[in-house]
């Protein structure tokens, strides 16, 4: 525990940080957004550090906060028995710079990022979309994407290929119960 401690100290005292927090003994550090390229080779390389595996990159959208999307690296150093959580606060118009260079699992998360928030990362050797359709508009995974939509999309077996229809949402037949099913008594 004490080595931990020590090391997350060490940690602080040599990086570019915004901010930090703790949890469960895993530090947590905000850094600016130009300095990832150079924060995450750092990371990897040095002897100190050796956070050789990116778990994953996830985001969170902050629909009413000026810098929307806060952009969250996981890494975990096996050397070091130590996990780091990096994170990067953006605007929706802002790009970041891929780090596919420096993990190359940082392609597929990048892309899915891509896809469903609409964050762009400068210089990814294939930014495309990974788990919509081509054709789709918009990010469903903002907070301000519609959740009606106005389009069906289904796999068409007799045609072979993706399908786009108006979307029916016939009313007419459903049976709408207003009672909360959490104050239903139990006989």
């Amino acid at each position: 525990m004490k080595l931990i401690k020590a090391y997350n100290q060490y940690l602080l005292d040599i990086l570019p940080i915004i901010n930090y927090s703790f949890y469960k003994n895993e530090l947590c550090i905000n850094i600016p957004s130009n300095k990832i390229v150079p924060i995450l080779f750092f990371l990897k390389n040095h002897t100190n550090s050796q956070f050789k595996i990116l778990s994953d990159i996830c985001v969170v959208d902050y629909i009413n906060k000026k810098e929307r999307f806060e952009v969250i690296y996981n890494l975990l150093s096996i050397r070091f028995n130590n996990r780091l959580k990096i994170k990067i606060c953006i605007n929706e118009l802002q790009p970041i710079d891929s780090i596919v260079n420096i993990y190359k699992t940082a392609g597929w998360s990048e892309r899915e990022v891509w896809d469903m928030f609409g964050i762009f990362f400068n210089n990814h050797p294939d930014l495309r979309r990974i788990l919509t359709d081509y054709g789709f508009e918009g990010h469903p995974l903002r907070k301000d994407f519609p959740l009606s939509g106005y389009l069906e999309v289904y796999y068409n077996e007799l045609k072979k290929r993706v399908v786009y229809e108006p979307l029916n949402l016939s009313q007419q037949y459903r049976l709408f119960e207003f009672n909360s099913p959490w104050n239903k008594k139990i006989h």
